[in-house]
């Protein structure tokens, strides 16, 4: 499939996945057996961003997740969360025992990311359109403050329907916040259909440019091209920086790719955890 040729008319979607992100959506998929519900589609879409932020560019510290030296990073899209918690067990903030208690009474990790549960969560999110305003304001404090961390926002496509995410970034870029960094996890789907239906984004750069931002495209699920796009960060000197990943909802398991059945599957089962497991040849179980 191609899916972002009509939209920049370079970037293909039929990138291969490697043996780490069948293995982070095989985890995902584990929680998904235990917990019987979740975005999966949502997280799906988002590992190799996150690959990329976690691995290459974020700084961070699981000893310590409060440091002040630590890179802010908000899942503006919270109901992705379920590949933010992975990360988040991968890299040693919260113990992997926490992944099988995903929304239960007796855990941590709620259907939605909560900053005063969760060591590396930055900000309770959840309520679509609030990330980015959080994150301009973490920003511009930074820059009061003198200090050197950078903000990272990941926003969803379909949450770009959200009025204060405009309101944001024209703040952000008319003050030049050149340590911001919002990634547009471009899907192109969302709860109640195509994105190009429910409320058509493109030019979708464009858009980012006209507030002000210095903005680029990328293959969202290329670990390459993504590493490349992030490592010339910012930009532009004195403007925000946005990168737009193309990606794939559900990318990685044939039956849920572009699928909006699986934007949120609120009773998995055990016929759909089955398929998710032939699909992304996991057999074992949680």
């Amino acid at each position: 499939m191609s899916h972002a040729a009509s939209t920049t008319g370079q970037i293909g979607l039929d990138t291969p996945l490697d043996a780490t992100s069948r293995r982070l959506r095989a985890r995902i998929a584990d929680i998904l057996a235990c917990s019987r519900r979740g975005h999966l589609g949502s997280a799906f879409s988002l590992i190799e961003l996150l690959r990329a932020l976690y691995d290459g560019f974020l700084r961070y510290d699981p000893a310590r997740p409060r440091w002040d030296g630590r890179d802010r990073f908000i899942l503006s899209k919270g109901h992705g969360c379920l590949a933010q918690y992975v990360f988040l067990a991968e890299k040693g903030f919260i113990d992997a025992a926490e992944l099988r208690l995903f929304c239960r009474a007796e855990g941590i990790l709620g259907g939605h990311p909560e900053a005063a549960k969760i060591p590396g969560v930055e900000c309770s999110t959840g309520s679509l359109g609030h990330g980015l305003p959080i994150g301009v304001g973490m920003a511009l404090a930074a820059r009061l403050r003198g200090q050197a961390h950078r903000v990272v926002v990941v926003l969803g496509d379909g949450e770009c329907d959200e009025g204060t995410v405009w309101e944001a970034a024209l703040s952000a870029g008319n003050r030049g916040l050149s340590n911001l960094l919002a990634c547009v996890d471009y899907n192109k789907m969302q709860s109640y259909g195509a994105t190009a239906a429910v409320a058509d984004l493109d030019p979708l750069a464009a858009k980012w440019r006209a507030f002000g931002f210095a903005a680029r495209e990328v293959d969202g699920h290329d670990l390459a091209a993504l590493g490349r796009a992030l490592s010339a960060f910012p930009f532009a000197p004195d403007r925000p920086s946005c990168l737009i990943c193309h990606t794939v909802k559900g990318k990685g398991l044939a039956l849920a790719e572009n699928n909006l059945d699986w934007h949120h599957k609120s009773a998995l089962t055990d016929a759909d955890l089955a398929a998710i497991r032939q699909g992304l040849a996991c057999p074992g179980g949680a």
